[in-house]
């Protein structure tokens, strides 16, 4: 599994997913531009001692991203979506794309790719849940649907 982050602005929230990266192996990307440098000390702080057990790789763009894996299939959470993420059969390779903390994910992406576009349920009174937490529930179900690869 990959995680995606699409232009986060929360440096702690990335240092958190990072680390749940590391926890599970998963290739950390990060599709600029980024609100912050991830030198910054609340992002170093949130990975505690990970980083060097995560893979993170930088791109400029979704477009960059989606040319260095014409074959991925990406998953686009939002809580516009139509589908709960758990109706979703992921693939071992697949990619998780989450937006920037106060937008989510461009309108016209998800619009254009509503047969992967997967929310989490909750309340109608509830904007959203916060990006490290969604990332963590979305990729340990994924995990759970291939029996934990790599994982003891």
């Amino acid at each position: 599994m990959h995680v995606v982050l699409v232009e986060p602005e929360i440096p702690q929230n990335t240092g958190n997913i990072a680390r749940t990266c590391a926890a599970t192996g998963c290739p950390l990307h990060l599709v600029g531009p980024l609100g912050f440098s991830i030198e910054d000390k609340w992002v170093k702080r949130a990975g505690l001692d990970y980083w060097h057990l995560v893979d993170v790789q930088q791109h400029a763009s979704l477009e960059e991203l989606w040319a260095a894996y014409p074959t991925g299939t990406f998953w686009y959470l939002s809580t516009k979506a139509k589908h709960n993420y758990s109706e979703v059969a992921y693939g071992a390779d697949d990619f998780l794309v989450f937006g920037k903390e106060t937008k989510g994910l461009p309108e016209p992406l998800l619009a254009a790719q509503q047969q992967h576009a997967v929310r989490i349920p909750m309340r109608a009174e509830a904007r959203s849940l916060n990006l490290a937490n969604s990332v963590a529930l979305v990729l340990y179900e994924a995990l759970r649907q291939q029996g934990y690869p790599g994982l003891r």
